[in-house]
């Protein structure tokens, strides 16, 4: 029994894939759509990786990829049930696809996060001149990230550019250190 013609299946399929490429232009400028509106439907585990399965992108991707293979296999001459599993397996496989993908972006980016005692007991070098008295400017390495503080030296004396210096402490926006060489 054919309940519905192959002209108004390949129309309905179309309607869907077409729903779904507006979802996902709207996904593409917006974000997450489902956080926009304080959603959390994200079933990325606890993997510290903030993009799963129930995205709003993966999902505007599913629905895309659902109504074009089902339009796709409804011109090829394939029934309702067909063109459905048709529609079905190419959804789960480009939504699995961005989903990986994403998932993958989202788990290269670094923290910036560095915290006082991450540069307490650190050698840096000198960079501005520090002053009897006033301040000046280190630069050191914490991890792969290369941090820039203000200094003063412990001892108040001068300390001129591409001495190497150890932060001993840190006061507010800057850090107090001491020579090497006078350790």
């Amino acid at each position: 029994m054919d309940f519905i013609s192959s002209t108004n299946l390949l129309l309905l399929f179309a309607i869907i894939g077409g729903v779904g490429f507006v979802f996902l232009l709207a996904s593409l400028v917006l974000g997450d759509i489902f956080e926009m509106f304080g959603g959390e439907a994200d079933l990325g585990g606890d993997s510290g990786v903030d993009f799963g399965f129930l995205d709003s992108r993966v999902i505007a991707v599913f629905i895309t990829a659902f109504g074009g293979f089902g339009s796709i296999a409804v011109w090829s001459g394939f029934g309702a049930v067909a063109s459905s599993i048709a529609g079905l397996l190419g959804g789960v496989v480009f939504g699995g696809v961005v989903s990986a993908f994403g998932r993958f972006l989202v788990g290269q980016q670094a923290s910036t996060t560095v915290t006082d005692s991450d540069l307490v007991g650190r050698t840096a070098q000198v960079t501005v001149t520090i002053k009897p008295g006033e301040l000046g400017q280190i630069t050191t390495r914490v991890g792969d990230e290369r941090v820039e503080k203000l200094a003063r030296t412990s001892s108040g004396g001068e300390v001129r550019p591409g001495s190497v210096v150890k932060i001993t402490a840190v006061a507010g926006d800057s850090v107090i250190v001491t020579e090497e060489s006078s350790e």
